[in-house]
Order: C-alpha cells, then sequence, then structure tokens
C-alpha cells in the first residue's frame, strides 16, 4: 500500500491528497527521506499538483506533532498497521484545514475521496467524520492542544540543544519556520548588487544590509521563486544555495593550478563555487551515492566547468585514489545529522534518531583521519558540517587536533569576525546551521 504512487497504471487514479498520504506514511514508518520520495512521485502527478505535494509533506513533517496531538482527541482507538494509512490522511486533512487556504469543502471532500482510490472505503465515514467534528470543536480543541508551548521537535534532539545552548529555544523557533532563499552570484560574470538590479520585479536584497555573516556574493531573496525566473540562470550567473553555505569556498581559499578535493560533494553547489574563484584548479569531486553524483554532473555542465567526479568512499580514499596523489586543499563538508538545515528538510526530525548520532561523529573521525594523510604539508583541510550538534563540530575537531600532532587550526575571518571555529544557527532572514574550522597540516 505505501508504494501505490510508484505504479504507473494504478497512479493515474490517485488524487494529490492520496500520493501525500503515502508519501509521508513512508517518511514516519519507512525512514525514507522527502528528497529521495518527491522526485519519485513528480513522475507520476500532473506537474500543477507537485507544488501542492510538496506543501502539504513538508508541511505535516512541519508541524506533526500538533496534527498528532489533535488526533488523539478525536480518534479514540489508534490507527495502526494497515489503517497508518488512514492516519496519514487525517494528517494531511488537519494540515489543509489548519495552515493552506484550502476551502473547507474541498479540503474535507477531497480527503474523504481518497479513501476510494487508496482501497480504503471502509474508513470513509470514519474520515469525514473526524474532519468534520474538528471543524466544529475546533476551538475548544486548539486550546486543549496549544495550552503549552510545543516545541514540535523530537524530545531527545530538544534535550541535546538544551544542554548545549542557552538560546536553544531561538534554534527550535527557527527550525520550524519556512526557510528563506539565498542565492550565489556568479562574480565570474557579474557582481552581486549588479546582478540584483537584473532581477528586476523578482525582488532581492543585498545580504550585507541583513547579517555580517554572508559572503559578499550571497543575495537573499524577498520571496522563493523558481529558478526560472533567475536572469541568466541557465548560464551560470546563479546558483541557488544558502549564505553560511556559501563560506565553504570563500574559507578554503583554492587557488589556480592547486589540487583540490571536495569530499562529500554532491550535489555540487561547493564544488561549483570553488571553480567560480579557482577555475583552473584540479578539483576532484567525491560522493559515496552515484545517484547523488548526477546532480553534481549538471551543475557542472550548467556552469561550464570541469572537475572530475567520482564515486567513492570518502574514508577509504586508497579504493578510489593512486597512492602518489597528495591535496592542496580539501574540503570536507562532512556527513552528518543534517540538525542545522531541519527548516529546509523538516523530515529530518523523525527521519534522524539519538542512537545516530555518535555512529555519525565515528564515521566523520574516520573520513577527517583518513585524508588527512592525503593532504600535502602545509595544505589546508576545512572541516564543516550543517549540524548544530557539538559532538560532530567543536568536540570533534577538539578531539582530532589533540590527536594529530601536525595538525593546527587557522583563524578564519567572517566579515570582520576572526575565530579558530563558527558554528552558524538558523535564524529569520538568516543561513542555516552549519559549522567551520580551518586546519593546516603542520610541516616538519
Amino acid at each position: 500500500m505505501a508504494f501505490l504512487f510508484m505504479k504507473k497504471d494504478f497512479s493515474k487514479a490517485l488524487s494529490s491528497r492520496a500520493i501525500s498520504a503515502n508519501i509521508i506514511l513512508q517518511v514516519l514508518d519507512q525512514g525514507k527521506s522527502l528528497s529521495t520520495l518527491i522526485p519519485e512521485a513528480q513522475k507520476q502527478l500532473d506537474p500543477k499538483d507537485v507544488p501542492l505535494v510538496q506543501e502539504i509533506t513538508f508541511g505535516v513533517c512541519r508541524v506533526l506533532p500538533r496534527l498528532e496531538s489533535i488526533i488523539r482527541l478525536l480518534v479514540e482507538k489508534p490507527l495502526k498497521g494497515k489503517t497508518r494509512l488512514v492516519h496519514c490522511l487525517l494528517l494531511v486533512g488537519l494540515y489543509q484545514l489548519l495552515y493552506m487556504r484550502v476551502p473547507v469543502h474541498a479540503a474535507v471532500d477531497e480527503v474523504v475521496n481518497a479513501t476510494k482510490s487508496l482501497k480504503l472505503d471502509s474508513f470513509r465515514a470514519l474520515t469525514n467524520g473526524v474532519l468534520r467534528r474538528f471543524l466544529r470543536e475546533q476551538d475548544e480543541i486548539l486550546a486543549k492542544v496549544d495550552k503549552h508551548w510545543q516545541t514540535l521537535h523530537p524530545e531527545w534532539l530538544v534535550n541535546k540543544l538544551k544542554k548545549a545552548y542557552p538560546h536553544w529555544r531561538e534554534i527550535v523557533e527557527a527550525n520550524n519556520q519556512r526557510p528563506p532563499m539565498w542565492i550565489r552570484v556568479n562574480q565570474q560574470h557579474i557582481k552581486a548588487k549588479d546582478y540584483a538590479v537584473l532581477l528586476g520585479d523578482v525582488v532581492a536584497k543585498n545580504s550585507a544590509n541583513l547579517t555580517a555573516c554572508s559572503p559578499h556574493c550571497a543575495l537573499l531573496l524577498d520571496k522563493p521563486v523558481s529558478v526560472n525566473q533567475l536572469h541568466n540562470f541557465e548560464q551560470g550567473w546563479a546558483t541557488v544555495q544558502d549564505a553560511h553555505a556559501q563560506w565553504s569556498a570563500e574559507l578554503l581559499g583554492a587557488e589556480n593550478g592547486e589540487t583540490i578535493l571536495d569530499a562529500c560533494a554532491a550535489p555540487g553547489g561547493k564544488t561549483t563555487h570553488i571553480l567560480e574563484k579557482a577555475p583552473n584548479a584540479k578539483v576532484i569531486a567525491l560522493d559515496i551515492e552515484e545517484s547523488r553524483l548526477n546532480r553534481v554532473r549538471e551543475n557542472l555542465v550548467r556552469l561550464q566547468q570541469s572537475a572530475t567526479v567520482i564515486c567513492g568512499d570518502a574514508s577509504k580514499p586508497q579504493e578510489w585514489l593512486d597512492d602518489d596523489v597528495m591535496f592542496d586543499r580539501i574540503l570536507l563538508d562532512a556527513p552528518c545529522s543534517a540538525t542545522g538545515v531541519i527548516r529546509r528538510h523538516p523530515d529530518i526530525k523523525w527521519l534522524r534518531q539519538e542512537s545516530d548520532i555518535p555512529e555519525l561523529a565515528q564515521l566523520q573521525g574516520n573520513i577527517l583521519r583518513a585524508l588527512w594523510d592525503r593532504l600535502k604539508p602545509n595544505g589546508i583541510l576545512l572541516y564543516a558540517t550543517c549540524s548544530v550538534l557539538p559532538e560532530e563540530n567543536s568536540e570533534q575537531i577538539q578531539q582530532f587536533v589533540q590527536e594529530t600532532p601536525n595538525a593546527k587550526l587557522v583563524e578564519m575571518d567572517f566579515n570582520g569576525e576572526k575565530v579558530l571555529e563558527k558554528q552558524f544557527f538558523p535564524h529569520q532572514n538568516g543561513g542555516d546551521g552549519f559549522f567551520y574550522a580551518k586546519l593546516q597540516k603542520v610541516a616538519n
């Protein structure tokens, strides 16, 4: 039942609400990500329905605990097993009623009708009854549900944030917001301020007016738009990339003629940025998943750049790299919990488990040590994650420096703020949560 939208002959009968419920079920019960499921569903959807499915599925994941609390008040017996899809249909219906500008009758009727295409006819009356009862008793129900502030996060993650940061509530609140849209302007073509003028009716703000922690090539759009509306996008004049992620290439400082490794490179935003700054550098873009490397290749073609693209395990360079190859600079955007980009990927809250963190920290350490051996003397390794958890960031780096005599932290300059380590947090009209530390291999 969970894979209905992938069967072409049958999926034609599925509505966007039915497909949304299917996707949510796979996220919650099978641990699949929206970034994988949405592209699969797009093949079966009418293009005009894609934004609706994206809004519903991302939205449900963003506010899931609130919707679950409502269902607990309305459904006497929990919907388990084969009836979980009915539960997900109710999540879809409630999200539309609470957060979308969908006429009430349409929101209810479309969800109720979806029970037929999903072969859940016997639950039609229950689905209809629950949604209509919510409409009748909405004020009373929401008063009970919203009596106390909800983090809309799993408890284990909240506890980790509480332990690490006094401002943990601000991090949680930022995670629950919709993300801003940042673009990186290709300085080989045009300056950011001039590109902002070219955008015309797609209004942009120069990031310098918003935060001192944005690179000079970053522009914040007032309102997210399709890349088709970005001037000369296909010609490589701009790339969609978070402001804090744009610091990667800035801090790496690649120069023409150097041999550079972009480890864990997909989808290629950082690879292309490195080549924008050093077009004649010899860049290897590495990722462990071949399917993700397709995006790297697409971005290289769009920006008319050249790099060696390799599928391989960053913790085992001997499997994909000749013994005599060494790097002047390495960008290690390490595999991590992605707790800094929850507002862009709200399903992370429900896909990630507390037990994942020590496993990820061990993997990061393994990759760091393996790649360090492939760094030339006096070479630079920039360690980055899109996490806000100290185990993956400051603690990881502190341990590595203590254990590695020839590793030295190098000062980084963020528009005048000079630090040895930098932890960014997500905030309104700002970048996502990112961590950076710059290491130099001290020559004997």
